[in-house]
């Protein structure tokens, strides 16, 4: 013996009256319908369970359907905030290193890493508010030129990475270049009425290469554009190319 009490049955008194209507079947006429009417009311109840417990189910069914999509939809919310950036809703730092590293696996990638210039002084003068409608105001520019499958990503305050599938060099300048006019034409509505411009670093490297490694020559090339006057766009071979238009 395990010690565990046995289940009750749920139809133990319709199994009562089938085995007393066979019984008095058995026995001849005179005790049949009495029997009989036990048979019938033994079935009803058992009708009525039967609809009671496949309406439990039912509603238990469609709860836990319920509560599934709503686990599937947790866990999609949850993978896209680990992914994404919550402000401008693009690819945070720890998702473009992915993206890059993965895609370096398969072929070679150009990185462009922009700065928005003087951000410092917009967040000092106006404030925090304002500062955060320009980050978006660049996202949007940004949005407008890059198109799928480039991918666009935040790594700091205010730098942001465009990572394009392909190690053509003259294609990826002419992305930043695209990109930086439009950052540059962007009406921001600052108090002052100033522009916001922005500077641009560009890598371009082969299939085995590194986010490290691209980043770290996007970065150098940045660099060189702040020095050499911002608002401009320098590639990592050493190349400035001056604002144009």
């Amino acid at each position: 013996m395990d010690g565990l009490a046995e289940a009750p049955d749920l139809f133990d008194a319709e199994h009562r009256a089938l085995l007393a209507a066979r019984a008095a079947h058995a026995a001849g006429p005179a005790d049949a319908h009495a029997a009989l009417g036990e048979l019938l009311a033994a079935y009803e109840r058992l009708l009525r369970e039967t609809r009671r417990l496949v309406r439990r189910s039912d509603r238990a069914e469609l709860e836990m359907t319920r509560l599934n999509q709503r686990l599937q939809d947790l866990a999609g919310e949850l993978q896209y905030r680990a992914t994404h950036d919550p402000l401008t809703g693009v690819l945070n730092r720890a998702a473009i290193i992915e993206r890059v590293n993965q895609l370096f696996g398969r072929g070679g990638l150009s990185l462009i890493v922009l700065d928005i210039d003087h951000f410092k002084r917009v967040n000092d003068s106006f404030g925090h508010p304002v500062g955060d409608r320009v980050i978006l105001g660049v996202v949007a520019c940004l949005q407008q030129v890059v198109l799928p499958p480039a991918l666009i990503g935040r790594v700091g305050g205010e730098e942001f990475t465009v990572l394009l599938p392909h190690d053509d060099a003259a294609a990826a300048e002419a992305v930043a270049q695209l990109a930086r006019r439009a950052i540059e034409a962007h009406a921001f509505g600052l108090p002052d009425g100033s522009r916001v411009t922005a500077s641009f670093g560009v890598s371009c490297l082969p299939c085995g290469a590194s986010f490290d490694e691209a980043y770290g020559q996007a970065d150098e090339a940045l660099y060189l554009a702040k020095r050499g006057g911002r608002n401009r766009v320098a590639h990592a071979s050493g190349d400035l190319h001056a604002q144009t238009g």
